[in-house]
């Protein structure tokens, strides 16, 4: 069996078959993808293929590492308010202004903000500021929404830090023996790239941009003050025994019941047929004119009016307010069950509406789990509602968040960013230990403490690098990497060099629109290099091709994780994006297919 195993037609069959398995896995999402990918690493190990110390050495990898510290200085300056001062200078700048003036200043100013920090925080507090700036140009915010998704894809671009793809495909280049890229060796392409984006949306994406309802405006006037109050069934309530309908608290009285508290434990689920008991706690909301006429609703008792046998007995009353939330990648929330996160008990909010990618999830709020991308409406004490969002359990849409920020530590992270760049460029230290340096120096010297260190880096993201480079390592250890370049380069390459780099092109921009960016980059920049090399030229334009168009995700939302984020913040359909990004994809592959052989010649 072994040696059958070991045979290298086996093992490539083995190997591309766990490739299309993955692939399919990714476009399902059965299962997140990061655990996909350390199973195909598991099944490697278990076939042989690979060795267990093969296998780990993946862990070695600089890249993954630099991303991590990356990860960690784009959070001291989001901590320290750079990010969101920024913002709040953009929506200033353009008070009064035409609104496509508006959207390209602050596309320009996202694009130089992506350049030098991970793109996804920087959409995270820009969602609020963006929507503040639709209200002010009286437009709707799907207006800017995308565009800022977008402005920070193409500032991804400009630099190898931008984006983490950049970094993963310098590391799996270094690998395969090609020289390490420079920190700006990418800005000029990248730019021309970007100027190219902002003119598409200046002359015709504007027009292309929906017109959408968020969540938080898809309900009915809010203007009268409402209130949650929590009511008390005493042990000698002549309710107990009987169901929840007979309370008396009705619609057409303007209450609504939106949970029933149990020792502790939360009862929504199962309200329809709950049977009250001594001590339950009815949990209901209702205008103000409702709360004051209580006293006269199925006996209730108040405060020194209580009399024995009452119904109810009021506990508390809290004026509420509505808000809109994004759940974010660093949420605790991703991956829980609704019904068991705690916000009641920890806040006092409770969750109104989850949006799913343009759906409404009312159906499946009692079992459904919470993930990256989801808005949730919520309702709550204004109080426990800046609670939250300060914990960041939810990222605030409604408005900018409130949390303190440490702004005496912004001029440290920006000099430690400033050095990291600077160092790298004149290759003062190799690019990892530089982040890693910058990294500890921000934590060490209060920019962020440590937990929030920890709490920065994307673990999921790289779990997912690391099986991944354990599967492209497999492919190029079996040989299956060569035999996808043996049948594609032979019949290709009579066409030359230029067909070589659009097919890679395209078919990295495909798979990054389906798949993730970053498991598309390591699995197609081993064959970059091969094309490359098949044709006796210099594989670096491939590289970059593969660099760029792991980045042009545009035309679906799940390619790229701004896009996730702004979906249904924006209150987007799917269509959306490809009514606006597959010309965009296009201009992208047409301009890249003039640029990326100017700086790199094809010879």
């Amino acid at each position: 069996m072994v040696e059958f195993l070991a045979s290298s037609p086996v093992q490539i069959t083995i190997v591309l078959f766990l490739v299309t398995v993955v692939f399919f896995g990714f476009v399902r999402e059965s299962l997140p993808a990061d655990v996909i990918a350390l199973l195909a690493m598991g099944t490697l190990m278990l076939t042989g293929i690979m060795s267990v110390k093969e296998t780990l050495g993946v862990f070695s990898n600089a890249a993954p590492l630099t991303i991590a510290a990356m990860f960690v200085m784009s959070a001291a300056l989001d901590r320290t308010g750079v990010i969101d001062q920024a913002g709040r200078w953009v929506t200033q700048a353009t008070h009064g202004w035409s609104p496509i003036l508006a959207i390209l200043v602050m596309m320009l100013a996202v694009i130089f903000l992506s350049a030098f920090i991970n793109n996804t925080p920087v959409v995270v507090v820009l969602i609020p500021v963006a929507i503040r700036l639709a209200k002010s140009l009286k437009i709707s915010p799907s207006k800017l929404l995308i565009p800022l998704s977008f402005a920070s894809i193409f500032g991804g671009t400009t630099t190898l830090i931008g984006t983490s793809t950049n970094l993963l495909v310098d590391g799996v280049a270094q690998s395969g023996g090609l020289k390490p890229f420079g920190m700006f060796e990418i800005t000029a392409a990248g730019s021309l790239l970007a100027l190219a984006g902002m003119a598409y949306f200046s002359l015709v994406g504007w027009w292309l941009l929906p017109k959408r309802d968020t969540l938080a405006g898809m309900l009915p006037d809010q203007k009268e003050r409402r209130f949650i109050a929590q009511i008390l069934i005493p042990i000698d309530s002549v309710l107990i025994g009987r169901p929840l309908s007979e309370t008396g608290f009705s619609p057409q009285r303007g209450f609504s019941i939106i949970d029933v508290l149990r020792e502790g434990v939360s009862l929504k689920a199962s309200l329809g047929k709950l049977i009250l008991r001594g001590g339950d706690r009815i949990v209901l909301r209702s205008p103000v004119s409702e709360m004051l006429s209580l006293k006269e609703l199925g006996h209730v008792a108040i405060g020194a009016d209580a009399q024995e046998g009452t119904a109810f007995e009021p506990v508390q009353a809290s004026e509420v307010i509505i808000a809109e939330g994004v759940i974010g990648p660093q949420s605790r929330l991703i991956g829980r069950r609704l019904l068991g996160l705690g916000l009641a008990r920890l806040y006092g909010v409770y969750i109104m509406a989850v949006h799913r990618r343009g759906e409404n999830m009312a159906d499946q709020l009692g079992e459904m789990r919470l993930d990256v991308g989801d808005t949730v409406l919520v309702e709550g004490p204004a109080a426990g509602m800046r609670q939250m969002f300060e914990d960041g359990a939810l990222n605030n849409l409604t408005a900018t968040s409130d949390r303190s920020v440490r702004r005496d530590k912004a001029g440290i992270a920006v000099i430690a960013l400033l050095l990291v760049m600077g160092l790298a460029a004149f290759e003062v230290l190799p690019i990892a230990a530089l982040a890693i340096i910058g990294a500890t120096a921000v934590v060490a010297l209060g920019c962020l403490d440590h937990q929030e260190a920890y709490q920065a880096i994307r673990w999921d993201i790289l779990m997912l690098i690391f099986g991944m480079l354990a599967l492209g390592q497999a492919m190029e250890k079996t040989g299956a990497v060569q035999l996808v370049i043996d049948l594609v380069a032979g019949p290709m390459g009579s066409l030359g060099p230029l067909a070589l780099l659009a097919m890679i092109y395209l078919v990295t921009t495909a798979l990054t629109e389906f798949i993730s960016n970053n498991a598309a980059a390591v699995l197609l920049t081993p064959i970059a290099i091969g094309f490359g090399t098949h044709l006796g030229i210099d594989p670096r334009p491939f590289v970059v091709a593969v660099m760029f168009a792991a980045s042009a995700s545009f035309a679906t939302p799940i390619g790229y994780q701004t896009n996730t984020l702004v979906y249904t913040a924006g209150g987007y359909r799917f269509m959306d994006f490809i009514k606006v990004g597959l010309p965009l994809n296009i201009i992208m592959f047409v301009v890249s297919m003039f640029v990326i052989p100017f700086f790199w010649p094809l010879v």
